[in-house]
């Protein structure tokens, strides 16, 4: 053996292994003992213990105990203010007591109980944020010497070790809750409401295609919840731990959706101040929902299938392949099929994206599940707004089931949660409702009008069924009808349609 191994650590290098013990061990009880036999043994201590403060009862208990009397200790609890512990948790200042017997705080009714004789104690208190969570205390020398004031300061030192022992622990436990909380809010936010056939047998096939790793695309029309169910399927399957990114293909013009998936290299175009990492990379493990797909470009629609055939890619100004372990789930309002037999959606693409394919179907489809979905709604508006006695009336129930829902779900929930604003706050009533029935179309025009009149009453009624028809999406409705967005927007703006 090395002269050096033979040489008893000292004191420092004893608290800075101690310090090490706070990140690499994980059980709080565990590390609490490691913490007080260390100080028992360095300080030569009898006996020792650590006493930790419930707030509720006003109480202390015995956390960890040493000593050969430590079981029988650990049955007693101490008021907050009692004996030298309580007095010390109480007061939040350190005390030294040379000899107990001397001092009117001392409390001898557990060491009566339990035969230890106890001469001097030292108690120091721990806090986490200034606040008092306990104390720590050791009780006579092994050598029969009272405790002297020098050993005070290292007891204040294991102390605060301890306190940040248990200050670490309680994070952990509130971070853990926060991402409990935070699954439950987010499955509670994407679940899918509805007791239909039509909607069950959806469900049912999504449960089927979940633990597989196959491409899935999901089909219907906009605002029926494609997203949400793409979220059933991923929290379903293998990959529930991992994340699933959302990308929306109609919302970004083919360069920025490139990089958008691929993600980009610092000064790969103007603009590119940093490296960023796509979608495919921040989805490795896990899934990569591609909603819109019928909006992609030829050319992105290339570049899409070369790397579902490849495995690899490269960030945009990169050169260095890149692979990930990504589900493809992809969505679309289009009739797909027939786009591939135009020729305007790439067939090897088409193929590769839908090896299974799940028609989300329409509300009109399914009315019988619009007061499941309205009552689902109007919880979280209800508790959002904190009007837990609002309902919704007998007639405004049945104006949402006569009803067709051109947009789907989402326009049910837009509904609804207009008509909590902007109803009296105890019954949603019919006129709250931004709904009505869907005109019926003129066979011929009607005489006694001027062109203008004519031409205004068409536009109106035109643009409201668009709109409709689209779920009140504005860009969608516009480019159905053929026109700028900003276009459609001042005639919006012209014939009071905002509330569409």
């Amino acid at each position: 053996m090395s002269r050096r191994s033979s040489i008893p650590d000292s004191p420092i290098d004893r608290l800075k292994e101690i310090s090490t013990w706070i990140s690499s061990v994980l059980d709080l009880d565990e590390l609490l003992e490691l913490i007080i036999e260390k100080a028992t043994r360095m300080m030569q201590a009898k006996a020792s213990s650590l006493l930790l403060l419930d707030r509720k009862t006003r109480k202390l208990y015995f956390k960890v105990a040493t000593g050969e009397k430590k079981d029988e200790v650990r049955k007693y609890e101490i008021n907050l203010g009692q004996g030298i512990a309580g007095y010390v948790a109480e007061k939040g200042e350190p005390l030294l007591i040379p000899d107990v017997s001397k001092d009117s705080r001392w409390d001898k009714r557990i060491s009566e109980s339990t035969g230890f004789q106890t001469r001097s104690i030292a108690c120091v208190p721990m806090k986490v944020h200034g606040e008092i969570i306990g104390v720590v205390e050791i009780i006579d020398k092994e050598d029969g010497n009272p405790i002297q004031y020098e050993d005070m300061k290292t007891l204040t030192v294991f102390a605060e070790l301890a306190s940040l022992a248990v200050g670490s622990a309680r994070k952990i436990d509130q971070v853990k809750r926060e991402n409990r909380d935070l699954k439950e809010e987010v499955a509670n936010k994407y679940q899918i409401v509805g007791e239909s056939k039509r909607l069950q047998k959806v469900i049912s096939d999504a449960f089927k295609v979940a633990n597989s790793k196959t491409s899935a695309l999901i089909l219907g029309e906009s605002g029926a919840g494609k997203e949400l169910l793409a979220r059933l399927i991923h929290r379903a399957g293998p990959r529930k731990d991992k994340p699933i990114i959302v990308l929306n293909c109609a919302a970004l013009p083919e360069t920025l959706l490139e990089s958008e998936l691929f993600g980009h290299e610092k000064g790969a175009f103007t603009g590119a101040m940093i490296r960023k990492i796509g979608k495919f990379e921040l989805a490795d493990g896990g899934t990569l929902f591609m909603d819109e797909i019928g909006e992609m470009t030829p050319g992105m629609q290339a570049k899409v299938l070369r790397v579902l055939e490849e495995g690899v890619f490269y960030r945009v100004g990169g050169n260095i392949p890149i692979s990930a372990d990504v589900r493809i789930i992809s969505a679309t309002n289009r009739d797909i099929a027939k786009e591939v037999a135009e020729e305007k959606f790439r067939e090897d693409l088409y193929y590769r994206l839908n090896v299974v394919q799940i028609h989300m179907p329409a509300l009109r489809e399914m009315k019988e599940d619009i007061p499941l979905l309205a009552s689902h709604f109007l919880d979280i508006f209800k508790q959002e707004k904190g009007l837990q006695h609002l309902r919704v009336s007998e007639k405004a129930m049945e104006k949402m089931l006569e009803y067709n829902w051109p947009g789907n779900v989402r326009e049910l929930r837009n509904a609804l949660e207009r008509a909590v604003v902007m109803g009296n706050g105890r019954e949603i009533l019919p006129e709250d409702l931004p709904i009505s029935a869907p005109k019926k179309s003129h066979s011929g025009m009607e005489v006694g009008l001027t062109l203008k009149a004519a031409e205004d009453n068409f536009k109106k009624e035109f643009i409201t069924l668009n709109l409709q028809h689209s779920g009140g999406n504005r860009s969608k409705a516009a480019k159905i009808m053929g026109i700028q967005r900003t276009y459609l927007s001042r005639l919006i703006s012209k014939y009071r349609l905002q509330e569409i």
